[in-house]
């Protein structure tokens, strides 16, 4: 595999370890991959649908044959009934009225079909499409929406063309820009890639899905955070009791030696006091 499919098969490959240790980082992680797998489909169909194209592309020509038999049938039939019709007119005569016959028979059929897509015009059903546009202006705007800017204005042919034109450069700037994207993202998986990773995602999200169930019982979520709170008072007091006890042993530090001193002093008074009294 060269250089350029790895690349591309690097987000497939890394797959992050989910510990399931919050329930915010299942979603944020499940809102990521979703909408990855979802356009890594669409790409995949896309192949697909090439595919199938270019497999189209035999049968289009077996119709076409089928077709040019048909029309050299025709053809054989219409020299077979010149020629029977020449046995008694003359050839050039009766190859002129099958020609006439047949362009009237032409000319008959254009006109009936002409008739009728001229009946259907125009093909958009227009009082549907005004009222989609008038709920949308409703929808979007309320009672401030102008229905007079439903009524489409009859352009010139000028301005037609214009219009045109600036649709079309509007199109174009849009695919320039969809191109430098693409760009961007780097080369296009393969179809064998697109269903490496697409199959490779789906495990994940499988993964996910059970931790979010998990995460989501509230009778789990509800023990887990009474043990949080029990963990936090069991520290918060025991650090408590370690700080009283250290401040005691402070003082009892800062004052030994002049209780020391006193104790001293007391016993040589007393001893004194007692040697007097015997005197």
């Amino acid at each position: 595999m060269s250089d350029a499919p790895k690349r591309v098969l690097v987000e497939t490959l890394e797959r992050p370890e989910v510990d399931g240790s919050t329930l915010l980082d299942a979603i944020k992680t499940t809102s990521r991959l979703v909408p990855r797998q979802i356009t890594d489909e669409i790409e995949l169909a896309k192949l697909e649908l090439q595919q199938k194209k270019a497999r189209l592309g035999g049968v289009g020509v077996f119709a076409g044959a089928a077709v040019l038999f048909v029309m050299l049938l025709v053809i054989a039939l219409v020299v077979a009934a010149i020629a029977g019709l020449a046995v008694v007119l003359p050839l050039w005569l009766a190859a002129l009225i099958i020609c006439a016959a047949l362009l009237l028979a032409t000319g008959i059929a254009a006109l009936i079909g002409y008739r009728k897509f001229k009946s259907l015009l125009p093909l958009m059903p227009e009082r549907a499409w005004r009222g989609i546009r008038h709920d949308l202006g409703i929808a979007k705007e309320g009672s401030d929406f102008d229905a007079s800017t439903l009524i489409q204005e009859k352009l010139s042919k000028e301005e037609k063309k214009a219009k045109a034109a600036k649709a079309q450069a509007q199109q174009e700037k849009e695919k320039a820009e969809r191109e430098a994207k693409a760009a961007e993202n780097g080369p296009k998986a393969s179809a064998e890639e697109l269903v490496l990773r697409t199959a490779a995602r789906r495990e994940h999200l499988a993964v996910l899905r059970a931790e979010l169930i998990e995460q989501a019982d509230v009778k789990k979520q509800g023990a887990h955070l009474l043990d949080f709170a029990k963990d936090k008072a069991g520290d918060s007091v025991r650090s408590s009791a370690s700080g009283v006890l250290a401040a005691g042993r402070e003082n009892m530090q800062g004052r030994w030696k002049p209780l020391a001193v006193f104790a001293v002093s007391a016993s040589a008074c007393a001893f004194l006091l007692r040697k007097l009294f015997k005197n």
